[in-house]
């Protein structure tokens, strides 16, 4: 019989500024038919609450996650559609160290830290697995999975930059969250998207959120457009409504 085990891609949302990056992600995710398990720190908790002005709760995970999935980077509200697929989340509580992905025998596809803090980086370098998002990291790293750690800090200093640099000999993708302009970037949330489609593709993971090069100066403001999900759309649950 055909396995059913579920293999998900672990999300750990870090302190950081940053969490419509971590939004991004998650619906691009979504979209993909990928299935996704939840990690939000303490520190990222209070975040979002500043970012988006709402509280995420471990009691009220997928209503708090909904709501915060369909709004967009601006802050407007039911900027996306948000499909039943995100009933498939699961959340774990960032205090869970006998949560699934605490341990190597939990069956993911790998882990995406969106944003990950200095403190975070610093967490998963040293291997301190001071709660749940920094152990499902270390997990991922000893099996040898794919990590991606998206960064959100600046300027870096040398503490930081070494701990980066032990994340890459461990064999972990540093992203920093740097959006680009190339692709013809009109609304905040396009550049929100290209960073977001730019984890994807270090994850292997085929999306729409941006347009990518083609070797054309000016090709993405030639066409009158931002990014692919700008003209046509993602289709279902992450798709957009109309900006202005």
């Amino acid at each position: 019989m055909a396995s059913t085990t579920r293999r998900p891609w672990v999300v750990g949302v870090s302190g950081a500024s940053g969490t419509p990056y971590a939004a991004a992600v998650i619906r691009a995710l979504l979209d993909a038919g990928e299935q996704v398990d939840l990690i939000v720190s303490r520190a990222a908790r209070l975040t979002l609450l500043d970012e988006t002005g709402h509280p995420f709760r471990d009691a009220h995970a997928p209503e708090d996650l909904r709501r915060w999935l369909s709004q967009g980077a601006d802050g407007r509200p039911d900027t996306f559609e948000v499909g039943d697929a995100v009933e498939g989340v699961r959340h774990w509580a960032a205090g869970d160290l006998a949560a699934g992905p605490s341990s190597g025998s939990y069956r993911t596809k790998g882990m995406l830290i969106v944003p990950a803090s200095t403190a975070g980086v610093a967490g998963v370098a040293l291997g301190l697995s001071k709660d749940l998002l920094q152990r499902a990291a270390s997990v991922t790293l000893k099996e040898r999975r794919a990590l991606v750690v998206v960064v959100r800090e600046t300027p870096l200093n040398g503490q930081t930059l070494r701990h980066l640099v032990t994340l890459d000999e461990l064999g972990a993708v540093v992203l920093p969250a740097s959006p680009a302009f190339y692709a013809g970037a009109r609304h905040i949330q396009d550049l929100v998207d290209f960073v977001a489609g730019r984890v994807l593709d270090a994850a292997e993971v085929e999306h729409g959120l941006y347009r990518r090069w083609e070797g054309e100066i000016g090709g993405a403001r030639n066409r009158g457009t931002a990014g692919v999900q700008a003209v046509e759309g993602t289709g279902g649950h992450g798709a957009r409504n109309d900006m202005p």
